[in-house]
């Protein structure tokens, strides 16, 4: 009987699926495309030198074996072989501390301390246990590393080889000892009276007087009141430890059953909370390591803290109340010889971020930059969970990082003692990831200063000033340098063709911008039958008047049918209109699918979307679904008045954030779409998480109609076309709950023209081929149906 049941639904999906494919002219099949890596190969990613420069190691998986596999690609012998298991365990780790003139390095792997001599390639293993030790880094002049271990600091002696821990954080609270009044007179009058106790009492205070004659060789005990310990640090010079203290609040989280188990029974995962938490609050101490004492760094006469912000204004019977504005702080980054210190502090609102003076001495800030945004403070290298781009400029007087203040993301440096702030760059356009060269003239940085689609790598002079262009392809190019910085190795890809790793001269010492050369070449002989289109990415006008920029696929003449399909990608903070290979692989393949089969289709990056600077990032503030949704309907409107579109055959998908739009263009602009596929989209914002949400339409308590005008939930009677969900039930990022709510919203407003399917083994990002076939065979069919009238 049980065979019987299995063998009908492996014979009603594979009617499914072929049916799926009936009106399918392409020569690609749904069920071939949604392989993913083991029908387009699996890529390389992860490139890095070796300390010598001769060897570049990468991840990689040519055989398709179950997972990637480090390899190796010899500069002199020109080979690719696999690192067998035992000598990649061995290797240094990637990343790492350098000393000042870089003859050494220290890392952390396997969760072991290690010291590495470069010139000699030495390793010593500095501990060897089944703990985790990290945060590894120099101190007193780079002849001690310091490490955590257990929340502790130890150091490690280069020279003597021994090991010191530095301090003790407990939650043990050392004994109040202090009597009343009343007991003091009463045990004075005993020591008076009894000579015995007297003589005890002169013993026993001989013995405490040694004992803490010996524990002041020992860690102070730090007692830190049931509070969570990071970024435990040691000054470059030895005299401070740092430390930041979290008080976590107990903020109600959610339940995702799991209804597919090894098992057999239901099992429960705990998963986050939903926005609007009460924030942790985090304070950073400064331990005297000399004189024994710790002290809290004083933060509050910070620019801005008494902030109230804006949008407050818009509840004028409501009290705001923000007591302690102070977020993460990121810190402290120490200058070379310890004697300057700077901390990056964001704030709980996400709209200020400061970056102060560090006096370590008496625990004491000075003001340098104060960058706000009424909406939230983000960008390239700027707002990040855990701080943005940082650094000392060689002076080890100024200080470097990034900033909006134009507009878009620039580099800036500042003088600690002036508070002179410098712009390094400039224009429409944003940096990424800079870092300064070995010889410290220089600047090495990535940008999408000839078109946001486009990431050059280029060197610049270090005080700022012309931008010289290191590669030339367009595309992405990710670029690793060798250790003398003489060779870069780049992780390059277009938008058709996928990532390669290529090798290539740095012409700034070659003196010739030379061709780079590939040396990996990884999509199968399947992937490379197809003839995959290069997206045109185009710019229309929005109703506002803006420029927005978005990748068209258009078909032949020939095949063309009047439909177009209008995709949205996710991550609110994304950009897919670009040049590279997209991160929505599956997405572009099927783009091609739609094409082959005379569809239009259109990938749009509406507001909020990276690549364009600050005011296209907060377009969405206080109203997602506002110019975002607006940037797909005047993308529509572009498609019939400049391409032909039939008005009555546009539809729309998209997952998590597209899927979200997905929904509201269904339901707010039912007659701009008359079918959509909204994947494992989020229906209530006030349902998803704090640290994302929170920065866009800020708490449902404190700006509850941000909530009401941007969450699909309550415009559902708006739905006239052909709807349909799909979503993973164990996805706990965007919770599977929250479709259920629509669902339910759904039904009680008697809409029919919906339907949705359920992935039982399915997280937020869907891992089986079989999950991926089934839902795109349901878009399909969508489209199909809805826009063409086509029959299965």
């Amino acid at each position: 009987m049980h065979k019987k049941i299995l063998l009908g639904l492996i014979v009603l999906g594979s009617f499914f699926y072929s049916k799926a494919q009936n009106n399918n002219t392409s020569t690609l099949s749904i069920k071939q495309i949604m392989q993913g890596d083991d029908y387009i190969g699996h890529l390389p990613s992860g490139a890095h030198w070796s300390e010598n420069g001769n060897t570049i190691y990468f991840n990689w998986n040519p055989e398709k074996a179950f997972s990637d596999s480090l390899y190796a690609f010899n500069t002199h012998t020109k080979d690719i072989k696999k690192v067998d298991f035992e000598t990649a365990y061995h290797l240094p780790a990637a990343r790492g501390t350098y000393n000042t003139n870089k003859t050494k390095k220290i890392y952390s792997k396997h969760g072991d301390v290690f010291l590495m001599d470069i010139a000699s390639e030495k390793i010593t293993q500095i501990t060897n246990t089944k703990a985790t030790e990290r945060n590894v880094h120099f101190t007193h002049n780079e002849q001690q590393i310091a490490y955590v271990l257990n929340d502790n600091l130890y150091t490690w002696d280069i020279s003597s080889g021994v090991t010191k821990q530095l301090t003790d954080f407990t939650n043990k609270k050392v004994k109040d000892d202090k009597r009343s009044d009343k007991d003091e007179w009463l045990y004075q009058d005993q020591l008076g009276l009894f000579e015995v106790l007297k003589t005890r009492k002169a013993k026993q205070d001989q013995k405490e007087h040694f004992n803490d004659k010996e524990d002041l060789n020992k860690p102070l005990p730090i007692y830190v009141k049931g509070k969570s310990v990071y970024n435990q640090q040691v000054s470059p010079n030895g005299k401070y430890v740092t430390y930041l203290t979290v008080k976590r609040e107990d903020n109600k989280g959610t339940i995702t059953p799991h209804y597919v188990t090894e098992s057999g029974y239901t099992e429960d995962q705990n998963t986050r909370s939903k926005v609007g938490d009460t924030p942790d609050t985090y304070e950073l101490y400064i331990y005297d390591i000399a004189n024994r004492k710790t002290y809290p760094v004083v933060l509050d006469n910070l620019e801005g803290l008494d902030y109230i912000p804006e949008y407050t204004k818009a509840y004028p019977d409501k009290d705001y109340k923000n007591d302690n504005r102070i977020g993460y702080i990121s810190g402290p980054i120490w200058n070379a010889d310890g004697s300057k210190a700077v901390l990056d502090i964001n704030a709980n609102d996400y709209k200020d971020r400061w970056i102060v003076l560090l006096h370590a001495e008496d625990g004491t800030v000075t003001h340098l930059d104060h960058q706000h945004n009424a909406a939230w403070i983000a960008g390239p290298g700027i707002g990040g969970y855990r701080g943005g781009a940082l650094g000392w400029m060689p002076d080890q007087k100024s200080i470097w990082y990034q900033s909006e203040a134009s507009g878009y993301s620039h580099l800036y440096t500042l003088n600690t003692s002036s508070k002179k702030a410098k712009a390094l760059t400039s224009g429409n356009f944003e940096i990424y990831n800079p870092f300064i060269s070995n010889d410290k003239k220089h600047w090495y940085l990535t940008a999408n200063k000839n078109h946001p689609g486009d990431r050059q790598f280029y060197s610049m002079p270090i005080n700022g000033g012309q931008l010289k262009q290191l590669t030339t392809d367009v595309g992405g190019n990710d670029v690793t340098l060798s250790p003398d910085e003489t060779q870069m190795a780049i992780l390059y890809s277009y938008s058709n063709k996928p990532t390669e790793l290529f090798l290539k001269d740095n012409p700034l010492f070659s003196k010739t911008n030379s061709k780079a050369t590939q040396l990996t070449h990884s999509t199968t002989d399947a992937f490379n039958t197809y003839n995959w289109r290069a997206a045109e990415v185009i710019t229309f006008k929005a109703e506002d008047g803006a420029e927005v920029h978005a990748r068209l696929y258009n078909p032949s003449p020939d095949v063309k049918n009047k439909a177009a399909a209008i995709f949205v990608h996710g991550a609110g903070y994304l950009q897919n209109a670009h040049k590279w290979w997209s991160s929505y692989f599956r997405e572009y393949m099927f783009h091609n699918l739609l094409v082959d089969n005379g569809y239009t289709v259109l990938d749009i990056d509406y507001r909020g979307s990276a690549g364009y600077g600050s005011e296209w990032r907060t377009g969405i503030y206080r109203h997602m679904g506002g110019k975002d949704l607006s940037d797909q309907v005047d993308g529509a409107q572009y498609l019939i008045n400049e391409l032909g579109i039939d008005k009555n055959k546009v539809g729309i998908y998209g997952g998590s954030y597209g899927g979200f739009i997905t929904l509201m263009g269904m339901f707010n602009e039912a007659d701009t779409f008359k079918a959509g596929a909204a994947i494992r989209s989020v229906g209530d914002w006030a349902a998803y998480n704090h640290g994302y949400t929170a920065r866009i339409l800020n708490t449902p308590v404190t700006d509850s109609l941000a909530y009401r005008r941007s969450s699909p939930i309550y415009f559902a009677d708006g739905l006239k076309g052909d709807l349909l969900i799909l979503h993973g039930m164990v996805d706990d990022n965007v919770h599977f709950q929250d479709m259920v709510r629509l669902s339910q919203r759904l039904i009680e407003l008697e809409k029919t023209n919906w339907e949705m399917a359920v992935y039982p083994v399915e997280r937020h990002g869907f891992v089986e081929p079989s999950s991926w076939i089934d839902e795109y065979s349901r878009i399909f069919k969508l489209f199909n149906t809805s826009l063409l009238g086509l029959k299965d």
